[in-house]
């Protein structure tokens, strides 16, 4: 355990903006990317794809992974993983070989993510000060989708696209030089086994599936490429789901699936992401492609809801501990169907950023921090110190897949439309409804008592009027 507990929140808070800007980062420099390499719109859009594949595909592995060789050791070698990866796409003088870099950059950000939401839940025991510290994780969440587009038109103005991936050499370099200090032990798990047949079946359908998601917007939904990858990854799963039950040490074992209240918060999770991360891109799209703003200016027409998120989300825990964990996720849920209830009928095509846009997204950014902090406490609170490492892997994939689900569907329903106005509307309503479909989900919410390794200590006040909160 570390004795500098902020400077290890700190850390993996940084972490956290790093890995979310990288995945806005790239989008404002793919024109430029375009002219410079010769690379189509198909290719361009697989410079994205490629990052989402391999980090969905990777997360459920990543995180069982930590908790066999050890959290740190994984963090560190995540972010050496992306660190390299960058420097090869900053190098890369074909899309082929930038794809590429991109792939290996998702498969190095889907370990350091698993790994450093595992050291979360290892350094911050379950109560208040992991409520603090899951409300930072969600701030820098929030701020790196918006810090992510406009340092993005910035450096690739200034010193060309190349430019986005140096940064993250250096932002993972510093992040690697610092963590054998400040992030704890990460002592690995007893049992060093691993189910090699779970393992390639879980990473090869969750990638196919994802590999499908992210091509609907070029291929459609109906296209063989799409359906033969959904058919192939949903088997692939399949086989999963089989063989796990028959494994002497299953990747996610199937006692942990049988857990109510985990099941029920990582779908509550993808929810969220369903509406909150296209949510993100159709706005910067909408301000961009109808009221006209520059691609910088559409980013920035986002840093008013990221600055809501910053405030809101320190608060979090606070508010749990007032209120209790399932009223907030409630309260939560209830302002995210609010805010994409609103922002989609005020669009206008004749309005502005101010009368369209700025109020609803306010609501949005309260909404943020509460669903994403309740859900990920509901998601880990049952996991025993030996299965951190599986909870990470299992919330974020959730997220992970959530975003991607969601922005396949949104965006398919914004381009059914002729009228741009009528599509962004119609998509983010599309996106309210998501959000409805949650809020009843959090009424039937119910934690049991957290596992953990000191059963006999006396529970914190503050703690056990928390759980009171929940029941």
């Amino acid at each position: 355990m570390t004795r500098r507990p902020g400077a290890a929140l700190a850390l993996l808070a940084a972490t956290q903006l790093l890995l979310v800007l990288d995945t806005a980062i790239i989008n404002v420099a793919l024109p430029s990317i375009g002219g410079d390499l010769g690379s189509g719109s198909a290719g361009l859009s697989w410079v994205a794809n490629a990052y989402l594949i391999t980090f969905g595909g990777l997360l459920l592995l990543g995180g069982r992974t930590a908790d066999l060789l050890g959290h740190r050791r994984l963090f560190i070698s995540g972010l050496g993983l992306l660190a390299s990866a960058s420097a090869a796409g900053g190098l890369a003088g074909s899309p082929e070989l930038l794809i590429a870099a991109r792939a290996v950059q998702g498969a190095g950000a889907a370990l350091a993510a698993a790994a450093a939401f595992a050291l979360l839940l290892v350094l911050f025991p379950e109560g208040p000060a992991r409520h603090r510290a899951l409300g930072a994780f969600a701030a820098m969440g929030g701020l790196g989708g918006v810090l992510g587009t406009v340092l993005g038109g910035v450096l690739t103005s200034a010193f060309g696209w190349r430019s986005t991936f140096w940064l993250n050499v250096v932002a993972a370099l510093v992040l690697a030089a610092l963590a054998p200090r400040i992030a704890g032990d990460g002592k690995p798990g007893t049992d060093r086994g691993i189910d090699l047949a779970g393992a390639l079946s879980a990473t090869g359908g969750l990638g196919l599936i994802a590999y499908a998601l992210v091509g609907v917007g070029t291929y459609g939904w109906t296209s063989p490429r799409t359906l033969l990858a959904a058919v192939a990854g949903a088997g692939l799963l399949a086989v999963f789901a089989a063989v796990e039950p028959r494994a002497a040490r299953p990747l996610l074992p199937p006692a942990v699936l049988r857990r109510p209240a985990l099941r029920r918060a990582n779908v509550l999770s993808a929810l969220a992401q369903m509406a909150l991360f296209p949510m993100f891109f159709l706005v910067s799209l909408f301000l961009q492609s109808v009221i006209g703003e520059s691609p910088l200016t559409g980013g920035l027409g986002l840093l008013p809801l990221s600055l809501v998120v910053v405030a809101v989300a320190p608060q979090t825990g606070r508010i749990v501990q007032r209120f209790g964990l399932r009223t907030t996720m409630t309260a939560g849920f209830t302002l995210l169907l609010a805010g994409m209830l609103w922002l989609g009928l005020a669009l206008s095509a004749d309005g502005t950023f101010a009368s369209t846009v700025l109020a609803p997204s306010l609501v949005l950014g309260a909404a943020l921090p509460l669903v994403m902090v309740t859900t990920n406490v509901a998601a880990t609170a049952e996991a025993a110190p030996e299965e951190t490492g599986l909870a990470s892997g299992l919330i974020n994939t959730s997220q992970q897949f959530g975003a991607v689900l969601g922005l396949a569907v949104l965006v398919a329903v914004a381009s059914s439309h002729t009228d741009a106005t009528a599509g962004f509307r119609a998509a983010l309503l599309t996106g309210a409804a998501f959000a409805a479909v949650a809020v009843p989900l959090t009424l039937r919410l119910r934690l049991p008592e957290p596992v953990g390794t000191q059963p006999a200590r006396r529970p914190d006040p503050d703690t056990a009027s928390e759980r009171r909160g929940v029941r």
